[in-house]
């Protein structure tokens, strides 16, 4: 199963963009998924774990 980690880069309206921190390609583009997708307590930096097709706070800035 993938399991991968997020950052939470911005937060616009119903969007948040993510920028996955295990990714070794610096050039990577950012990840736009709807805010409902994600857990509601998200602020920009928060780090995000993505496993078993749900995202859940792993440490919250």
């Amino acid at each position: 199963m993938l399991k991968c980690f997020y950052i939470v880069e911005k937060i616009d309206g119903d969007y948040a963009m993510l920028k996955r921190s295990d990714e070794t390609d610096p050039t990577a583009e950012p990840k736009m998924v709807a805010r409902a997708l994600l857990p509601p307590e998200i602020q920009e930096g928060s780090r995000l774990l993505y496993e078993y097709l749900q995202y859940s706070i792993v440490e919250q800035i």
